[in-house]
């Protein structure tokens, strides 16, 4: 068994001589030890259920049948979820994930509404046990914030963010209308895998720009307090990125130039998947740019994703980070197109 197999050599001293490998082989034990306990905990529920039907049949005992048919809806949820994970075998489906939100239309709502979007992530990211840090937020005028960068990481984090790619809107009754009226907001939503340090890509320090400035924020013992916060530009893409959340410019620097490269990376790979596209004569929508779902809190209550037809009533558990149903039908909607 290959989990076997890994666990017997990270078991062997010299395991750690070739750190890079061996934090390899650490991945894919994490990996495949995950996949295992999955089954594992679907057996066992599906014993449980057996168990709670025999009772019912043998007993007349209604109560067993009702828990019965709930453990079975809950064994075939998660059936679900392993399923749509499984469809995650890209290139860098099982990175990290760099999401970048940035307010549109809609002045002091829309910045209002990337905020809310943060948090909807941040929370989406604490349910799944994943690991969240927040490069860089600014703040907007009034309220809210004009941009902000967020790093996931946990098993599939860029595979299952890549589905929230694209432009949200907002549909509510504005707090910051003196009138009450109802307001559209718009935020977009970018999602590029974080790369390792060992994929080649070449930057030229010529074509880079770095500015320094002084962190914003809402005060505390962590507060930088000189221009140590980074914000670089480059030159032949137009591409900016910034971090501030580390306590020297040194790190600051080295965290903006790792999120630098994943995203000329993720350039990279568009631009080729472009040109494939244009090659077979069909032209399709890549997601960012376009509005891909909308979260409407008046007259009525919807969250609906225009690209799947998914609706679900209640839109403040998907702003409290209940994403996983409209992540699974985009990724098998996708799916089934590439296919």
């Amino acid at each position: 068994m290959r989990l076997e197999e890994l666990r017997a050599r990270s078991a062997e001293p010299d395991f750690w001589n070739d750190p890079q490998a061996a934090q390899g082989t650490s991945r894919e034990i994490a990996a495949l030890s995950d996949d295992v306990e999955g089954f594992d905990r679907i057996s066992g529920r599906t014993s449980d259920a057996r168990v709670l039907m025999e009772l019912a049949d043998e007993e007349g005992d209604e109560k067993s049948l009702v828990e019965a048919a709930a453990e079975i809806d809950a064994i075939e949820r998660e059936l679900e979820s392993q399923e749509v994970l499984a469809l995650l075998s890209g290139e860098f489906d099982e990175n990290p994930a760099i999401l970048e939100i940035h307010p549109g239309e809609g002045g002091t709502d829309s910045q209002d509404w990337a905020e809310i979007l943060l948090r909807m992530y941040t929370r989406w990211a604490e349910r799944r046990g994943f690991k969240h840090d927040l490069l860089e937020a600014s703040p907007g005028d009034e309220a809210g914030i004009k941009s902000a960068t967020l790093t996931v990481e946990g098993r599939h984090a860029y595979g299952l963010l890549s589905a929230e790619r694209g432009v949200h809107r907002l549909v509510r009754i504005s707090p910051f209308d003196a009138a009450k009226r109802r307001h559209t907001s718009f935020a977009s939503v970018d999602v590029t895998p974080e790369v390792a340090e060992d994929v080649a890509i070449e930057i030229n320090d010529d074509d880079l720009r770095i500015d320094t400035y002084r962190s914003s924020g809402a005060g505390g013992q962590h507060v930088n307090v000189t221009d140590s916060a980074v914000r670089i530009t480059h030159l032949p893409t137009g591409i900016v990125v910034s971090c501030q959340n580390e306590r020297s410019q040194m790190q600051n620097k080295g965290v903006a130039m790792r999120v630098l490269k994943s995203r000329l990376v993720q350039r990279a790979r568009e631009e080729r998947q472009a040109e494939m596209q244009a090659l077979k004569g069909e032209q399709r929508d890549i997601g960012f740019g376009s509005q891909i779902r909308s979260y409407v809190m008046h007259p009525y209550q919807m969250v609906k994703d225009h690209r799947t037809a998914l609706e679900v009533g209640n839109v403040q558990a998907v702003l409290d980070g209940d994403l996983d149903r409209f992540i699974e039908a985009q990724l098998k909607k996708r799916a089934s197109e590439e296919t």
